[in-house]
């Protein structure tokens, strides 16, 4: 049990800047480049975190504690899910809705900390993370009915623990469905192609990038590291819902999670090497669905008795 705990915590806190580092290297050998090194988004944070901060005089605390804010609401959403193993630190009954909740939260914090800025360019960013989100937000709820149904638990450690990993495949379709409903919604929840691009800076296509143009040091750094970890923290959720995770553990949970994280981190990659961005106005089109396949689950599960 200590282990267990003590794997999952260094798992959330060390390895979700190195999926970056992945994807950017993924995204480099598609392009025929070398690229930064694997572990280039470690020494960004760590070279953030020794500048100092500039802060406008029109800002007030909610600038100053946004990116704060943002991290310990990813942080403690990592501490929720179950990793290395079938129970997590913090679990409890009903601990994913505040899963949920955590994630609205630090979203809510960062477009709050764009708004305090007083700055058009970035309250525009904040209206359209805003109104993704407002798309996004009933996709993750009904992929996460769909588990939660199907165990009748509304606990992590209660659904991982009763999906039917003996039939699971194409006795339960239903669970592809929630798979690729989840990768879409990790797509647009941390701003990847083809929603948002992450590396532009043209004004008439940046969404999450131009609500943190203001920030900079260690408040910068919050950013970057919070968007690496809730990156980690809903791969682990998808991963889990595909991977069946064992019963006691250790460092076999571990080695599986650490593995799973990386392949994802690669198909993000190539993802975003073999698509261009959406149009902005396709963006919704997009997101919306993935809600209507996460309805159309929710409909068959019903339909075939909830068995």
């Amino acid at each position: 049990m200590v282990l267990n705990i003590v794997l999952h915590i260094a798992l959330l806190l060390i390895v979700p800047p190195l999926m970056l580092g992945v994807i950017n290297r993924t995204k480099s050998i598609f392009a025929g480049r070398v690229g930064p090194p694997i572990l280039q988004p470690y020494f960004d944070v760590i070279r953030l975190l020794r500048k100092g901060a500039v802060y406008s005089r029109t800002t007030t605390w909610v600038f100053y504690f946004g990116p704060m804010v943002s991290l310990a609401a990813a942080l403690c959403a990592g501490m929720l899910i179950p990793m290395v193993s079938a129970t997590s630190p913090l679990g409890f009954t009903g601990d994913i809705i505040l899963f949920a909740y955590l994630l609205g939260l630090g979203r809510f914090f960062t477009m709050a900390a764009a708004l305090d800025t007083g700055s058009a360019f970035e309250g525009m960013g904040a209206s359209r993370e805003a109104a993704f989100s407002a798309f996004v937000e009933p996709a993750l709820f009904m992929t996460l009915a769909i588990i939660c149904i199907k165990a009748n638990s509304v606990a992590f450690g209660g659904v991982f623990g009763n999906l039917p990993w003996s039939s699971w495949g194409f006795g339960h379709p239903i669970y592809i469905a929630v798979a690729v409903v989840l990768f879409i919604i990790i797509l647009t929840e941390n701003s990847r192609i083809p929603v948002d691009d992450p590396n532009t800076h043209l004004e008439l296509t940046m969404i999450h990038e131009v609500m943190v143009l203001d920030h900079s040091g260690p408040d910068f750094a919050y950013i970057m590291y919070g968007a690496a970890v809730k990156l980690f923290v809903m791969g682990s959720l998808l991963l889990h819902i595909l991977i069946p995770i064992p019963a006691a553990g250790g460092f076999v949970g571990a080695a599986m999670l650490l593995g799973g994280e990386i392949v994802l981190a690669v198909l993000i990659g190539v993802v975003e090497s073999v698509m261009a961005r959406l149009r902005l106005p396709m963006v919704p089109q997009f997101i919306m669905g993935a809600s209507v396949l996460a309805l159309l689950g929710l409909a068959v599960l019903f339909a075939r008795g909830v068995s």
